[in-house]
């Protein structure tokens, strides 16, 4: 017999306070008898959707029983006494429906909800609100929006006001201590108390109810005074009940699922308040706080069963209620001129619209819907067939007028030309606004209309691509149409979206990041205060991924999967030591619970009308503008549900480059590049993409592309996107055969004939889904609907459906005359191995289109493209190096800042030298920056320092500036001063920065005084200029870690040029190759660079330990020593210090009895052991003995000979030297030995021989 009902239900969307998950909630209480539960988590509707849908999926059975019976009942031939039958069991299976009760524990505000102000404005009264029905359901998510945007101070507050405004369908009860009547009872003011009761009454009727708490508690560290203040309060509630005829219920205070979950719960509360588990002031929970079964709560509540009964009553109340809703689509304001819907409804009969749209008018929402509908697709027809003649000329092709056709009305029926109207009128807008919007993402490319529409940029005819949703018109959802903006841009649209559509109307998305396995062991261990290094051990033990399931499925990694798979978790997990395990033990319950909420980086949401009455909204700080955000409370994957219309606007920072780039173009070159007009068979980008130089190139920049690239010799777009498809998803082991059958040196093979058509442009390769689909309907006569299916059974791994799919399609391929069997066993397998990687055609293409611009740009504008990505990557230091390096391999300048040619970014001089922007040295603000540009661009460059300061606004450009300005070397170009002298004292005791300072400002204020004369002659102005002493030069190493400290990285010079013949010749390894350490196994490393900062400690064993950074030209490394590596090597720890590091790459442990099983899923720990360490200026007399010289003959004339003896005898040394003259002709040789005399390769010899081999004279090497 049902007797209780829990109302009162924290899950962990109560974020770090409770811990229940949605479905362990739902299991327990169907479990133990329970007909419904709520869920009221503390200020937030965050889990409701989830919990809805998890009901809905559990009641999924005995809806279809009810449904099969009232199949039964349309039988012609029943009784009255079998109909009755029927009725009474559809009632029995109603009955078994389990009812979700939709509910907030909010915070009701002492005062206003607009006061914030005082202590007590903090937090709120709680009061616990569930949804009676649909209205309820709403007005709940109004309260709790307003709560975030209006009532928002450390928590989300209501109040009385719009509590009365927004009570209908609510039912409302007190809470538990924290409620308003049970504080005022606490305090002794039980007059104030009743009055608050009667005004709850007042507001909500028969639907307020005073609830009782009994957490009696006698689990050891549990909290006692909570039921001791229940006790009390009970006491005055119950006759506060009686006297104002009030209902009482029974609660418990739920946060989490099971008894044994409490100890868990005490720590996930130690990580909310930043408590240790043995600190004496943490808050603590009476242990209590379990998904109690009723029969506990019988037993807790045996004397006051009307409590009991009334959660039933409260169940019963609650409606069964559907809060999901077909697409809401935003209202498109069409042109007066074209049309209004009065206009059409006086145009269009029911029946025309019927006959018109089919099966949809009902389903779209009958005439009121569908005659806005019709308006919508009449003016998209407009839109798009005159968007085709500007793309496909006036007399369009009748095979394309019936491709828009077939789309047009596709989405006509679907009931989305609204949506395709809104997308086209934001993108539209952007470019209005001059912001970069990219070519297409995704499916969407292979739309026509959305191509006619300028949604995208790709012509999906010419390219054969296909928009799935077309292919099945009985799919139902939305088109999902991904934009990307460059970074910059994407705010603007954003706000033109708000601005257009209402702030109340557009929201962003929120996600929630849970614990994953690694982070749930650090925070148990740090609240249990387990040692560091045991809880990094424990976590380093957790595998990237786990065997796969018996039927080919990712096994999750979890803590539970891991034990079973890692023997040492295990073995930790069941050790004696109680810190250990019980860390383990405990992370394991908290593993998965919701930790934070964030933003979804691109989801925006656009409605209809003003989304809190649809959708609970909270908010958030946008991490670019810091401006305030809508967010909506459920997240991306199920809020469509609900019928909001997700959006997605990316920032993609390639357009931005672009975009930058072609503004460097402007400024160095006064050219326009039109990209839409650069040729798809430009020579000198397809010889960039085949020599492999894509540093920069949108997604072809890895070592591996490039090294496929050079084997490709790709010549056209189309090598591009199928690279583009096989590299980035998987099926690289495809690579191979595709360049071998591009060259002709792999026969290209089909199955059938009919196949040709499909794959002959990727040389009979399947790599596409189009072509997977395109050929089911060839071979097996699928339809369109059948082929979809396909794609996505494809994509999701959906065996059942697969294996159907696989009879259809052997079925309709042996109809069409197409076999043997075996043959046809052959491609269905080969599409299922390919479905493991299969990529869509129109993303592929659509992202090479993208890279084929960024290589036109680089092969053309070089100076201009590379500029930009500096600009771009500014703040990343490893990204700066590798396009410093890759400037170097093109023969480009990077110079230093200059006050007379920097911008505020990266730059182009009038030689295609690169400068460094002045807005990336610190302590140079905008207004700075801003103040030297545009009086250069006025009024000249700068003849000299004073000059400058005569010039530059000084309250702009103050003493901070220039002194940076100076250590970064910007006045190094002007003639009168050096950077060391800004920074001496002249005879007057004051620096020559601060003399520099008064007098320009008594120039500039001289000079206006001037100007408001009536005889103002600026020539009769002396003012004495201050002297400039002289002053010592830094040391090169000071001057450049102090330009270092301003700019981000050595510019001018790097302290490592004089040791380029070490790094070049004897190192093997760069810092940079050392985040890949899978690829060094075994490999015997030599590694030489800077040490730029050290530190040394002591762990929590007592043990000394080192850790120094070494930085070379790709980047830096942090190395750490430990035990004797720190005994033997902690003397090169100096900073400044020039190491060279010899060290091997091993399986961690590999000398040790800890060794780590490295057996799960194929993962090897590795790490990095140094052997040896010497001081970098010894090491070339160490590893330096031979240096071999190849001459071509042609080369060898009398100045080549000239080189040599210079070389060879002007400089002793002890290096062996050889030289081979080789005939390249005749390819013969002749091999001389320099018996008498040994050489020093010292930096000048290394010059000469560098310079030689980069001007094709020589090649040399050293052993």
């Amino acid at each position: 017999m049902n007797t209780f009902v829990h109302l009162h239900v924290h899950s962990h969307y109560s974020i770090l306070d409770g811990m229940s998950s949605i479905d362990q909630l739902v299991d327990k209480a169907m479990k133990t008898g329970m007909p419904a539960i709520a869920l009221t988590d503390h200020g937030s509707m965050f889990g409701i959707k989830e919990f809805y849908n998890y009901v809905k999926k559990k009641n999924v059975p005995v809806y279809e029983n009810i449904s099969l019976l009232q199949k039964q009942l349309n039988k012609d031939e029943l009784s009255d006494i079998q109909k009755d039958e029927i009725h009474k069991n559809i009632e029995t299976e109603k009955r078994k429906l389990f009812k979700p009760i939709i509910g907030c524990e909010t915070y009701v505000a002492h005062r206003s909800r607009f006061s914030k102000e005082s202590q007590e404005d903090r937090s709120g009264y709680h009061l616990i609100l569930l949804a009676k029905n649909k209205t309820g359901y709403r007005n709940l998510c109004k309260l709790i929006s307003l709560a975030w945007i209006e009532g928002m101070y450390y928590r989300p507050r209501i109040d009385h006001e719009i509590l009365e405004k927004y009570s209908e369908g609510l039912i409302a009860s007190s809470a538990c201590l924290g409620g308003e009547i049970h504080k005022k009872i606490e305090s002794g003011n039980l007059e104030e108390a009743e009055k608050a009761v009667l005004w709850y009454k007042k507001v909500f009727g028969d639907d307020f109810y005073l609830e009782l708490q009994r957490h009696k508690t006698d689990k050891p560290g549990g909290d006692t005074s909570t039921y001791e203040k229940q006790t009390l309060q009970n006491v005055e509630l119950i006759k506060l009940a009686r006297k104002t005829n009030t209902k009482l219920i029974a609660t418990n205070d739920v946060h989490f699922v099971e008894e044994e979950h409490a100890e868990g719960h005490e720590r996930l509360i130690c990580l909310s308040t930043g408590k240790d588990m043995d600190d004496p002031t943490r808050l603590r929970y009476t242990k209590q706080e379990w998904l109690k079964t009723p029969q506990q709560m019988q037993e807790i509540f045996s004397d006051i069963p009307e409590a009991l009964e009334n959660t039933l009553e409260i169940a019963q109340k609650v409606e069964f209620y559907d809060i999901d809703s077909a697409p809401m689509m935003p209202t498109f304001k069409i042109p007066e001129e074209f049309a209004d819907e009065n206009q059409y409804r006086s145009r269009y009969t029911e029946a025309m619209l019927r006959e018109e749209f089919g099966k949809g008018f009902d389903r779209l929402g009958g005439m009121d819907k569908v005659i806005r509908i019709k308006l919508e697709a009449d003016y998209l027809r407009n839109l798009t067939f005159e968007g085709a003649k500007e793309r496909y000329g006036e007399n369009l092709d009748p095979e394309l007028e019936e491709r828009i056709n077939f789309e047009l009305n596709v989405i006509k029926t679907m009931g989305f030309p609204g949506y395709f109207l809104i997308v086209q009128d934001f993108i539209a807008a952007a470019r209005n606004m001059g912001v970069a919007v990219g070519p297409g993402r995704g499916s969407a490319a292979g739309s026509v209309v959305a191509y006619c529409l300028k949604i995208t940029d790709i012509d999906p005819l010419k390219y054969d691509l296909l928009f799935e949703r077309f292919l099945n018109p009985d799919r139902i959802s939305m088109p999902d149409i991904d934009v990307d903006f460059d970074d910059d841009g994407r705010n603007e649209v954003l706000r033109w979206v708000t601005e257009k559509y209402g702030k109340d109307r557009v929201a962003h998305i929120i996600t929630f990041g849970t614990m994953a396995a690694k982070s749930a062991i650090k925070d148990v261990a740090r609240v249990q205060k387990l040692p560091l290094s045991e809880a990094e051990r424990l976590t380093k033990l957790i595998p990237d991924k786990l065997p796969d399931t018996p039927d080919g499925k990712k096994m999750k990694v979890n803590l539970s999967n891991c034990f079973k798979f890692v023997p040492e978790l295990e073995i930790a997990r069941n050790s004696s030591d109680e810190n250990l395990s019980s860390t383990l033990r405990y992370a394991e319950m908290l593993e998965g619970t919701v930790r934070q909420t964030g933003v979804h980086a691109c989801g925006i949401i656009i409605g209809a009308d003003d989304l809190t009455k649809f959708v609970p909204l909270s908010t958030a700080e946008d991490k670019d503008t810091k401006e305030e955000i809508l967010v909506t409370q459920y997240e991306g994957s199920v809020i469509e549900e609900v019928g909001l219309i997700k959006m997605d606007f990316l920032g993609l920072k390639t357009l931005s480059i672009i975009k930058d780039t072609l503004e460097n173009i402007r400024k160095s070159k006064n050219i326009e590049v039109d990209l839409d007009k650069i040729p798809l068979d430009d020579p000198e980008t397809y010889q960039l993409f085949s020599k492999g130089q894509t540093v920069g190139t949108f997604q072809f920049e890895s070592a591996g592309m490039q090294k496929h690239l050079q084997a490709l010799q790709p010549t056209q777009i189309e090598d591009l996107i199928a690279m583009n498809a096989l590299y980035r998803p998987g099926p690289m082991q495809y690579i191979p055969q595709y360049i071998n059958r591009k060259h002709g040196l792999e026969k290209i093979e089909y199955p059938f004939p009919i196949m040709e058509k499909r794959l002959k442009e990727t040389y009979g390769i399947t790599i596409y889904q189009e072509q997977v689909m395109l050929l089911s309907v060839d071979l097996a006569g699928f339809t369109r609907a059948e082929a979809d299916e396909l794609r996505k059974a494809m994509g999701k791994k959906l065996t059942g459906k697969m294996q159907a799919l696989k009879e259809k399609f052997i079925a309709g391929c042996q109809k069409n005359g197409y076999g043997p069997l075996e043959k046809l066993e052959q491609i269905w397998s080969d599409w299922v191995e390919f479905s493991n990687y299969a990529f869509n055609k129109s993303h592929a293409t659509c992202y090479s289109y993208l890279a084929y611009r960024t290589a036109y740009l680089k092969a053309h504008y070089p100076s201009e493209f590379m500029a930009a990505n500096l600009s771009r990557n500014k703040d990343d230091i490893d990204e700066v190096s590798k396009f410093m390096d890759e400037c170097r391999n093109m023969g480009i300048n990077v110079l230093g800042p200059d006050v007379n040619e920097s911008d505020f970014t990266f730059s182009v001089n009038e030689k295609n030298d690169i400068r460094f922007g002045l807005g990336g040295i610190k302590g140079v603000g905008e207004n700075a920056v801003m103040a030297i540009v545009n009086e250069r661009h006025a009024h000249g460059k700068f003849k000299n320092i004073f000059d400058f300061v005569e010039r530059v606004n000084l309250t702009a450009c103050n003493k901070r500036a220039i002194e940076s300005l100076a250590i970064a070397g910007a006045f190094d170009g002007l003639n009168d001063i050096k950077r060391e002298q800004f920074f001496v004292e002249n005879g007057k005791g004051e620096t020559v920065i601060e003399s520099l300072i008064r007098y320009g400002n008594k120039y500039q204020a001289d000079r206006l005084m001037s100007q408001n004369t009536l005889f103002g002659d600026m020539n009769s102005i002396e003012i004495n200029k201050p002297e400039i002493p002289y002053a010592p030069a830094w040391a090169p190493l000071n001057r450049l870690n102090r330009e270092r400290e301003l700019i981000g990285m050595f510019l001018s010079a790097h302290p490592l040029d004089q040791f380029e013949f070490e790094m070049n010749y004897i190192c093997n390894t760069s810092t940079g190759q050392l985040k890949d350490l899978t690829s060094l196994k075994g490999k015997q490393l030599k590694i030489g660079g800077l040490v730029t900062n050290i530190r040394h400690s002591v762990s929590k064993a007592g043990k000394p330990y080192g850790v120094f950074t070494l930085e070379d030209y790709d980047g830096s490394y942090e190395f750490v020593l430990y035990g004797n590596n720190y005994i033997e090597f902690q003397k090169y720890m100096i900073k400044d210090m020039f190491v060279f590091i010899q060290a091997i790459v091993q399986e961690k442990y590999a000398d040790s009895k800890y060794r780590k099983n490295t057996d799960i899923g194929g993962e090897q720990e590795l790490e990095l052991k140094i052997q040896k360490i010497d001081f970098f200026s010894d090491i070339k007399d160490k590893f330096v003995n031979n240096l071999k010289i190849n001459i071509p003959l042609q080369q060898l004339t009398e100045d080549t000979v000239e080189m040599l003896s210079k070389i060879i005898l002007g400089n002793k040394g002890n290096v062996n030297v050889y030289i081979q003259v080789q005939d390249q002709n005749s390819f013969n040789k002749i091999n001389f030995f320099a018996r008498q005399h040994r050489v020093d390769i010292n930096p000048k010899v290394y010059r000469m021989l560098k310079t030689a081999k980069s001007e094709g004279i020589l090649d040399f090497d050293v052993n």
